[in-house]
């Protein structure tokens, strides 16, 4: 399928700001199941970027405004083929005994070491693992199996409440609340998983959901986060618990890190007052 997307960012600022220093992490990846065939990015005031790729691989551009300005805009424009069809096709796959020892080895967990630590988003706490308990390995089919129910269960037993917390809540807050948006759902699901030892990371990118509107549909739209795990033997796969899905032909990978604060989409700092921000997303279907 082939989604295009128009991604702004506006800062504006009541008074004239200087040296603001930026980073923008907004470039979809190629991959086995999307193709990224055009990407550009558009600066204002203009200013030169520097391209690299951060440890992780995420495309990072990188900018700096030194003169005194009152508004900055980020526009990106990008066009994605992504695969239409079931990621588990023609995976291989193992039992749960054999996925169980070979995550267990010494080398697999030094390789995957990063995506199995947890993080301030994703602390292991007490209450975490009660609600982990729910699940225990011998009660599922295979860690496939384990993981979509993992991410059912949360669908089922959260509230998406965009109210309820912010960019810096907690794995810890939000089984609290109960509540939140797809970056808790994300961050739960990925501090579960590493708790017994399967790698798992967040995913920062886009959701298509427009030929859905209207209806009955329970998806969030656009901006989007969700989580890859290591099934061993398979390899990453997408889960979205915000929905109750498995990542497919509708789902944008931007980038993937630790937990958010890697894959921030923008991120920087400047000498001056405090400003608004105006985010605007707009994903579309250009054909089949």
């Amino acid at each position: 399928m082939k989604i295009q997307i128009n991604h702004t960012t506006r800062y504006t600022y009541p008074e004239p700001v200087t040296d603001s220093v930026n980073e923008i992490r907004l470039t979809p990846r190629t991959n086995y199941r999307q193709s990224c065939y055009h990407h550009e990015v558009e600066i204002f005031p203009p200013a030169n970027l520097l391209t690299y790729e951060d440890f992780f691989g995420n495309r990072v551009h990188a900018y700096s405004v030194n003169k005194p300005h009152t508004e900055m805009v980020i526009h990106t424009r990008a066009t994605v083929v992504t695969e239409d069809r079931a990621q588990r096709r023609d995976l291989p796959k193992l039992d749960l005994e054999d996925q169980v020892r070979r995550m267990k080895e010494e080398e697999f967990q030094n390789r995957y070491i990063e995506f199995i630590l947890p993080t301030r988003y994703t602390e292991v706490t007490p209450e975490l693992m009660e609600f982990a308990s729910q699940h225990p390995f011998d009660e599922a089919e295979d860690l496939y199996e384990w993981t979509k129910r993992l991410s059912s269960t949360i669908y089922e037993q959260f509230t998406y409440d965009p109210e309820a917390t912010s960019v810096n809540t907690t794995v810890k807050k939000a089984l609290k609340l109960k509540r939140g948006v797809c970056q808790d759902y994300a961050h739960l699901m990925i501090a579960v998983c590493r708790s017994v030892g399967l790698p798992s990371r967040y995913v920062s990118g886009y959701h298509f959901v427009g030929d859905l509107q209207g209806g009955n549909a329970d998806f969030e739209q656009a901006s989007h986060a969700w989580v890859e795990t290591h099934i061993p033997g398979s390899g990453w796969l997408g889960f979205d618990p915000t929905n109750n899905v498995e990542v497919n032909w509708r789902y944008v990978k931007l980038g993937h890190g630790r937990d958010y604060k890697d894959i921030v989409p923008v991120k920087g700092v400047y000498r001056g007052v405090a400003g608004n921000l105006e985010v605007t997303v707009d994903v579309r279907l250009l054909d089949k």
